[in-house]
């Protein structure tokens, strides 16, 4: 299959894994990345832009497209995000291509805790041939929007750029007891939540960006290691990390998070929030850890660090059940490939 692929085409984003996928399954992929418009433009014009859901960006939008679809020898359209695009850009792909269109959007466009961010792609949403969704709730919604077909999928690793590093070969600075790796985001309360776990007693390690906004900073910064990590620096945190957290965005109504399938898989101990879908995807305390207050996740990461036996069993055990459910990206591809051609 003959792929016009649309999307962040960095190799540290989980968009050009998911197009590196498509292409270890066999379909020929051409990637344009649509941000490269975006790059151009000044910090403060972008704000603007993303807080107007990127209306007045449609003309320029319009015309990067035109220059970009040159070539009509293509058998689909996957569009990443989908967010700065809006009917009239959907309507130029069809009008050139005429081939099916896919979104695939791992955030929450419906849920509004973006403001207007994503209004152009919420209004595009009939135009395409089927969307891709990560929440039960997000197939409703949508369908009220007006989507011809919507697909539920749980986001996923990928095989190759999610890999354990051999023989742990990295530097010692990326090993920990407990770490926490992603950014303190605003009104999710995840400072208060490691802060908790910090006065609980817990050896806690913290990489990611926005910690020093925190009002807690001074607590929290004996406790933060480095900003934002990416490739093998990402890989060598969680791995050398004896228990990694997993922390849900409330606003983005998350009931699981890429962190879900990239820590069993790259080989820690995946300890995260009681939800339903963790419970679906995971047998408790056989193949992770799940807790509903910060005061049961310290209890739990305290006892678990008497036992590196059982750390190391159930770290295992999420891999394998990982693998064996098809969690990883080339499976999660197979799938949408085979809906959207039912």
């Amino acid at each position: 299959m003959r792929i016009l692929y649309i999307g962040e085409d960095s190799p540290y984003s989980t968009s050009f894994h998911r197009a590196e996928a498509l292409r270890r399954i066999g379909c020929s992929v051409n990637i344009i990345n649509p941000n490269s418009v975006t790059k151009r433009i000044h910090k403060i014009k972008y704000k603007i832009h993303y807080r107007t859901g990127y209306r007045f960006l449609q003309k320029r939008m319009l015309l990067w497209l035109d220059s970009e679809l040159k070539s009509k020898d293509y058998d689909l359209v996957w569009i990443n995000s989908g967010e700065l695009f809006g009917e009239e850009c959907l309507n130029l792909i069809k009008q050139k291509l005429k081939v099916p269109i896919i979104l695939y959007n791992n955030d929450d466009p419906t849920g509004g805790r973006d403001g207007r961010r994503f209004d152009s792609l919420l209004k595009a949403i009939p135009n395409y041939d089927m969307c891709v969704v990560m929440r039960d709730i997000n197939v409703n919604e949508y369908t009220k929007l007006g989507a011809r077909k919507v697909l539920k999928v749980y986001m996923s690793y990928d095989e190759i750029y999610h890999a354990p590093i051999s023989n742990n070969n990295f530097s010692d600075s990326f090993k920990s007891e407990v770490s926490f790796i992603g950014t303190n985001i605003p009104n999710d309360n995840r400072d208060i939540f490691l802060h908790t776990l910090i006065k609980y007693g817990v050896p806690l390690s913290i990489w990611g960006g926005r910690w020093e906004k925190s009002p807690y900073w001074n607590q929290l910064k004996p406790y933060f290691k480095g900003q934002t990590l990416k490739g093998k620096d990402y890989i060598s945190a969680i791995q050398g990390s004896k228990i990694c957290l997993g922390l849900l965005s409330k606003g983005n109504r998350d009931l699981h998070t890429t962190r879900t399938f990239e820590i069993p898989f790259i080989g820690s101990l995946l300890c995260a929030e009681r939800t339903s879908e963790h419970l679906e995807l995971f047998d408790e305390n056989l193949e992770a850890v799940f807790w509903n207050s910060a005061e049961e996740c310290a209890e739990k990461c305290k006892e678990l660090l008497k036992n590196q036996l059982l750390i190391n069993q159930i770290s295992n055990n999420g891999r394998k059940r990982l693998i064996n459910d098809g969690r990883g990206n080339e499976n999660v591809v197979k799938h949408i490939l085979s809906e959207i051609n039912n």
